[in-house]
């Protein structure tokens, strides 16, 4: 929970019965709670980069079905094409499902890959996290194996005003990334700042401003006179001279500046805003909120100075009684089509393109054969992600797969490739780049022999 206000002290009051401590404690977003200003001090000792690529990681919770979204089988028998045909896109040979014409009209400006094939075939999101399975804690160094945002922010530090790693991760049901302890051995200080609630029913578990959380930011009256609130105060107390500098630091990322300008929509050009569409904010069964301004929200961070963004979209598991499957995709696709090509637009019409990257996934595939629910099960021998930005070579298909979709057939690519050409991208040097974990001990960010993918960069 980052507060900005905390809970009333009875000897060192300000005027609005809020704490000195409570100006600058964080509370859950860091283990062991440390406060920002510790982070912040942390992350310096840590920082060796200025510059600022950056990488924002959209995860579909759930399993999206590879063969009815970016994967169609039109040839195949009825009980694996399923309801969906597929459209032609602006590159040739491209073909996607007819739920996504907004990308069909821009698909040179992204690459999908349809081979990822070593799922471990949970519902969880450490491996579209991390790039590593459960299996893999077993040779991890003492306190896990670290988020991408978590090395990343060790390696390249924040910058000024806002924090390197960003998360707007709701809880699904399963393990959440975005809590505590996401800095794996790295530590605490690089685990992520956490946007939203972690409890969809706390009213303050969330980067709060007066109770104003990511969610209620629509409300841009409230939002800005809690920030200009919190100004004033720390003004006339003299607090901004009185501190030192990381506290100095810790007040100007959670009173305004940078970090809440981003998350202020209404600075945003009003037809941007249009193009990305609504958000619907109720909660759904072990999924997240369709809270599709999110996305915009994620190009704001990293605009402002985020290195990487996690993010989690909506619901995907449809496969039980209710047959669901095809009618959830006909009432999903079509918003994320809106929002993902609001993404791709903006980052080039911004010139972002080549500095960040984007890529979407989820933890599995679905199953060819249809069950009789109507709907596809788990099915984590092959699944697809879509990747864009970051200067990489888009407008292309990697990978295939066989006729029923249920094997890859050509270029297997691992979760960790995607990694590692999402870390490639922003800069860091895989072959030589190391963090010594607590018995110090170098460890490399992925395992060995793993590359990016050739045909991206």
């Amino acid at each position: 929970m980052l507060n900005l206000f905390g809970r009333s002290d009875a000897t060192h009051n300000h005027c609005d019965r809020l704490s000195r401590r409570g100006f600058l404690r964080v509370g859950s977003m860091a283990a062991g709670g440390l406060s920002l200003s510790q982070l912040l001090a942390a992350e310096q000792q840590a920082g060796t980069g200025r510059s600022h690529k950056a990488i924002i990681n959209i995860y579909l919770p759930g399993g999206p079905s590879h063969l009815d979204m970016f994967d169609l089988k039109p040839d195949a028998t009825s009980e694996v094409r399923g309801e969906f045909r597929p459209i032609r896109t602006n590159v040739p040979g491209m073909e996607i499902c007819e739920l996504f014409p907004q990308l069909a009209k821009m698909a040179d400006k992204f690459a999908l890959i349809r081979s990822l094939y070593d799922s471990e075939g949970r519902h969880d999101c450490y491996q579209c996290m991390t790039g590593r399975t459960f299996k893999d804690q077993n040779s991890a160094p003492p306190g896990g194996w670290p988020a991408m945002g978590a090395w990343v922010s060790r390696l390249q530090g924040s910058l000024p005003g806002v924090p390197a790693h960003v998360s707007m991760m709701y809880p699904t049901g399963n393990r959440t990334w975005g809590e505590p302890g996401t800095g794996g051995f790295v530590g605490s200080a690089h685990s992520p700042m956490p946007l939203v609630a972690k409890d969809p029913n706390a009213k303050a578990q969330s980067m709060t401003l007066k109770g104003v959380t990511l969610e209620r930011l629509e409300d841009r009256g409230t939002l800005l006179r809690a920030v200009d609130a919190f100004r004033r105060e720390a003004d006339t107390t003299g607090l901004m001279q009185g501190i030192d500098h990381f506290n100095r630091q810790a007040l100007e990322i959670l009173s305004g500046a940078e970090l809440v300008s981003a998350l202020d929509l209404s600075r945003e050009d009003p037809r941007v805003l249009e193009r990305y569409g609504v958000n619907d904010p109720a909660y759904q069964r072990d999924g997240a909120p369709r809270m599709i301004r999110n996305f915009l929200v994620a190009r704001r961070l990293v605009e402002a100075g985020a290195r990487v963004v996690s993010l989690n979209y909506s619901r995907w598991d449809w496969h039980g009684g209710d047959g669901m499957n095809f009618p959830s995709s006909r009432r999903e696709f079509p918003l994320l089509d809106q929002g993902l090509s609001a993404l791709i637009t903006d980052l080039h019409e911004r010139g972002l393109d080549r500095d960040v990257s984007v890529v979407v996934w989820g933890e599995f595939g679905r199953t060819p054969k249809i069950n009789a629910n109507n709907s596809r099960d788990h099915w984590p021998r092959v699944t697809c992600a879509l990747v864009a930005g970051g200067g990489m070579r888009t407008g292309q298909i990697i990978g295939s797969t066989d006729r029923t979709g249920g094997e890859v057939a050509s270029r297997p690519v691992r979760f960790e490739e995607v990694f590692a050409t999402l870390y490639h991208n922003v800069g860091i040097d895989l072959r030589h780049t190391t963090v010594e974990d607590a018995n110090g001990r170098p460890q490399y960010l992925l395992s060995p022999g793993v590359d990016p993918i050739r045909e991206l960069i």
